[in-house]
């Protein structure tokens, strides 16, 4: 083992530890589990209709929520369309709350402003099934470090002042704000093209790569490159502005996950795979005191990860087995070395990059 792989050996369970101290303190929506009740009333039926347009513009309504003492609160709030693929194809598109700051001081959403709403793609009771899915999949990221997006379960109301729509509840959850995320953590939100190898914090990236095999989520991308877009696809970058290197990628959205499974969901097309329950790692290549230290971090976070998906009672008694059993499958492959050789180190990406940048001799 050469000198600059020996340092960053001893390094590595500093790193891993890291994972578990307490960053900056999260705002109050995100510092319970306990599901939300709330009602949104508002011209949903003529947000919805905007849903194709590449402007879209606010609508004002109302947010009505119960807050930890019992009492009913009530704020302005306006809404309107977000996201790419669900806002295009889904029967109910997804919604962005905007709240005013004068209005959210000392209240529940203090601190809050535009907040991302994550409710089902269409009626039923397996898109239902769907939504708490992905939220215990950002849940888990939670467990597994800081540098992850925290969210709220709702039981949401929905009113159209308009009419158009009957009035219906669903299970929705509420995702923290991306500036906020990165203030909590002392970091700033990265806008870059792209992102070079070199330029990664390594160990946290390889925590959250062991997260998207753990979860079968191939769609997302950390330093490719996208086009006149900021990279990265479905990757939140942090770090600091100017640095050169420490860009800690913070996934997000995980409804093409094998874990959801939702039935629109597909790989994408350079994973051969046909089934997204079928694991494949399509992460970047790692020096292996990196990637051991990344499973044992993820190993030594198992019983709370199953404790999450037992003691959820959102999630429908058959899906939470076959959830339980999903996850069990992954440990069983992070638990194998010859399993982790063979299906993590043998289809990991850019193995050349990672020899160069950890000066690892080539046989």
């Amino acid at each position: 083992m050469r000198l600059k792989n020996l340092i960053i050996f001893l390094m590595i369970p500093f790193c891993a530890m890291a994972q578990d101290e307490p960053s900056g303190e999260r705002h109050p929506l995100f510092r319970n589990d306990s599901i939300l009740k709330a009602v949104l009333t508002a011209p949903i039926s003529q947000a919805y209709a905007q849903r194709h347009q590449d402007v879209r513009i606010y609508y004002p309504g109302q947010w009505t929520y119960i807050d930890e003492d019992g009492e009913t609160k009530r704020l302005q709030a306006s809404i309107r369309t977000r996201g790419h693929f669900r806002r295009e194809v889904c029967q109910f598109p997804p919604l962005q709350l905007n709240l005013k700051k004068s209005e959210v001081k000392e209240t529940l959403f203090a601190g809050q402003n535009k907040i991302k709403i994550v409710a089902p793609c269409k009626e039923g009771d397996r898109y239902q099934q769907y939504v708490v899915l992905e939220y215990l999949a950002y849940r888990i990221l939670q467990i597994l470090t800081d540098h992850s997006f925290s969210t709220r379960l709702v039981r949401l109301s929905y009113v159209d002042r308009d009419e158009q729509l009957e009035p219906w509840t669903d299970i929705a959850f509420l995702i923290e704000d991306d500036s906020d995320m990165a203030k909590r953590l002392g970091l700033d939100r990265l806008h870059l093209n792209s992102v070079l190898y070199a330029q990664l914090d390594h160990p946290r990236t390889a925590i959250a790569q062991v997260f998207q095999f753990m979860i079968a989520n191939n769609d997302y991308s950390v330093i490719k490159p996208s086009g006149d877009d900021d990279c990265c696809h479905n990757i939140q970058l942090l770090g600091v502005e100017e640095a050169e290197d420490g860009v800690i990628p913070v996934p997000y959205d995980f409804d093409f996950s094998g874990f959801v499974n939702a039935s629109y969901a597909a790989p994408p097309s350079q994973i051969p795979v046909r089934d997204v329950r079928d694991r494949y790692f399509y992460g970047l290549c790692q020096s292996r005191p990196i990637l051991d230290a990344a499973i044992a971090h993820v190993q030594s976070k198992r019983e709370e990860i199953f404790a999450l998906l037992d003691t959820t009672p959102e999630l429908d008694e058959k899906i939470r087995e076959k959830s339980i059993e999903y996850i069990e499958e992954f440990y069983e492959v992070i638990d194998s070395p010859e399993l982790t050789d063979k299906v993590i180190i043998g289809r990991c990406r850019g193995e050349d990059l990672m020899k160069r940048h950890f000066d690892i001799a080539t046989d």
